[in-house]
């Protein structure tokens, strides 16, 4: 890390930027503040009301959120930074061979806050791409275009991409799953309560004025898309449930081209790899082989006409962030205020500085790290996560109910779990990425672009384990199961979350209960299905699984049995995954604390 910073910074000082952007002054309040607890509440009647009713009762939720904590506290203090970076990188002379990032940064925010010019253009910059869409002419052609769209990030009838091989996790292969959806998932097509009703109608109304803000007539638009609805409504109703999904080993069908042309007859799939690009693959993963039956139908039976239109939509729904303002506030009210009850929009440097992170996090977070992550931040949280894994190591040694030859199996898997901090060992390469102050839109969507490419370049290869799934300065920790990895970016890495100089028991409590979180996802009811090499391969015996069964179903039991909203209860099937990495997470970082403690008796003394 020392001599990583030593460059970057030099680079930054031969920029100017440096100069200008110092570290940040510490603006967060204590790591325990007192005043956050409400002492009229005995912990042991509601220790979450004991413990947080103070900050409660003071805090008031912004108008830009549809919910409030510690993480989007967070997400805010990082904000900021990436707000003085961005700015210093827009108004710096900078010479692109010298600090690269820097220019596509300044570049790519210098676009997204050009209001001016973006309000002048308006819907001019993807004049091309509609002309792509009105030029259909044939079948062939809408899957020429469904191609087109999906190499520049636009979902589109199905979704197409590289993955790992969750049988051989050392190679990428080709992965095709359900998708082609405006709404957030297949529930909100299938439900038949009064809301979702209104929800459906809401949503055809939001169609309806995105294709007039397109040019479209408002008769035409609205028979439109109240057709894009019923589209999208047969593709939902053949898509599998958030909790069938969850299933590993059904979502695993990996099959020849021959047999997956066989599920869709009536569109070609050597076309469509010719059209994105892509060498035919000797084997795709059709993960829901049903979905990709009724998506052939849906293929044939639309006419050209309609087939347009819901291309004209896709487009424009992708679009619409980077576009002029009533676009933006029009993808708002709806996505926002209807779906998630935010009142408000962010300003438009937050969505740009959202958008920068979105399209080109690496070259941002390259910046970020060099001033808000120094080593001795990794360093001290390397040693929380080595305490952690010691706790757990623990653990699995005294369960009364897992027999030895599974546990051995999961020590395997837990020592052989690797551990990324802060930011990747190895940077992306955005050389070939053209960024420049022209219009917001092309730069985002030469990034999708690039990602894209980037994305399917992988299949057949053999897996890069030094790639990242999150961007430097994202404000999250994820297990990827088919890598056998827990990574935590150095957005995460940040008060309130974790201080480099505080107590043990501050940072145990915090980020440790993250850790613990991220490393029991190792073994919640999906990630226990991949082994040490991340493979899906059953390693349990017989006995260990049932009693494992067991256990997992009470949990599923609990939370099925909480109603946050009357009439309204918690999927207990859906989230026990995050409820056993909750849970486990919490009694992980209490005993690695221990652990610390017990290394650093002086600690215990305090």
């Amino acid at each position: 890390m020392k001599s990583f910073v030593a460059i970057i910074i030099s680079l930054l000082c031969a920029a100017g930027l440096r100069a200008e952007l110092q570290p940040p002054v510490e603006k967060n309040p204590p790591p325990l503040d007192p005043s956050n607890r409400d002492l009229s509440v005995k912990p042991q009647d509601d220790f979450f009301m004991f413990a947080n009713g103070g900050w409660i009762k003071r805090t008031q939720m912004p108008p830009e959120y549809s919910r409030w904590g510690s993480f989007n506290e967070l997400i805010e203090n990082n904000n900021d930074a990436l707000h003085d970076i961005a700015e210093k990188a827009e108004n710096t002379q900078i010479d692109p061979r010298l600090a690269p990032e820097t220019q596509k940064v300044g570049d790519y925010y210098a676009s997204g806050m050009d209001e001016k010019t973006i309000e002048s253009a308006r819907l001019h910059p993807l004049d091309e791409e509609f002309k792509k869409i009105d030029s259909i002419k044939d079948r062939n052609d809408v899957l020429k275009e469904i191609a087109h769209l999906h190499s520049i990030g636009v979902g589109a009838l199905f979704e197409f991409g590289s993955g790992q091989d969750a049988k051989d996790s050392t190679h990428d292969i080709a992965q095709a799953a359900q998708g082609g959806l405006g709404l957030p998932d297949r529930d909100y097509y299938t439900k038949t309560d009064d809301a979702s009703k209104k929800l459906r109608d809401q949503y055809v109304e939001h169609v309806t004025k995105m294709l007039t803000l397109t040019g479209e007539q408002q008769q035409s638009a609205a028979d439109h898309a109240r057709k894009i609805l019923a589209l999208e409504t047969k593709l939902a109703q053949a898509s599998r449930t958030r909790v069938q999904l969850r299933d590993p080993q059904k979502n695993y069908n990996k099959m020849p081209v021959r047999q997956l042309q066989q599920l869709t007859p009536d569109w070609n799939w050597s076309s469509y790899f010719k059209d994105v690009d892509v060498l035919e693959p000797a084997g795709v993963n059709v993960q829901q082989p049903e979905f990709f039956k009724t998506a052939d139908q849906v293929f044939k039976d639309t006419s050209l006409d309609d087939w347009k239109a819901y291309l004209r939509w896709h487009l424009t729904d992708d679009a619409a962030s980077e576009l002029s303002n009533d676009f933006v506030n029009e993808d708002f009210n709806f996505n926002q205020r209807i779906l998630h009850g935010t009142e408000k929009i962010k300003p438009r440097w937050k969505r740009v500085i959202a958008s920068t992170d979105g399209a080109i996090g690496e070259a941002l977070g390259k910046l970020y790290v060099a001033f808000y992550f120094p080593p001795e931040a990794k360093a001290r949280a390397l040693e929380l996560v080595n305490n952690l894994k010691e706790a757990l190591t623990d653990r699995i040694k005294t369960l009364d109910w897992m027999d030895e030859p599974t546990k051995r199996e999961a020590l395997k898997k837990l020592a052989a779990m690797q551990v990324k901090i802060g930011y990747p060992d190895k940077w992306l390469d955005y050389s070939l990425l053209p960024i420049d102050r022209g219009p917001f839109v092309l730069n985002a969507m030469r990034a999708a672009k690039f990602e894209s490419t980037r994305d399917l370049n992988k299949i057949g290869k053999p897996v890069d384990r030094t790639d990242w799934g999150m961007t430097p300065p994202t404000v999250n920790a994820y297990y990827e199961s088919h890598m056998n990895e827990i990574v935590f970016p150095a957005g995460i890495l940040q008060p309130p979350f974790f201080y480099v100089h505080a107590d043990d028991a501050v940072n145990y409590g915090g980020i440790g209960a993250v850790i613990g979180h991220e490393m029991t996802h190792g073994f919640d009811d999906q990630g226990r299905q991949f082994d040490a090499a991340g493979n899906l391969r059953d390693w349990w015996t017989k006995k260990s699984a049932d009693e494992y069964n067991k256990r997992r179903k009470a949990v599923v039991d609990q939370f099925n049995a909480y109603e946050p909203l009357p009439g309204m209860h918690v999927n207990g099937e859906l989230t026990q995954g995050e409820n056993i990495a909750d849970l486990g997470g919490v009694k992980l970082a209490y005993a690695a604390l221990q652990k610390a403690l017990d290394k650093n008796p002086q600690e215990r003394e305090k």
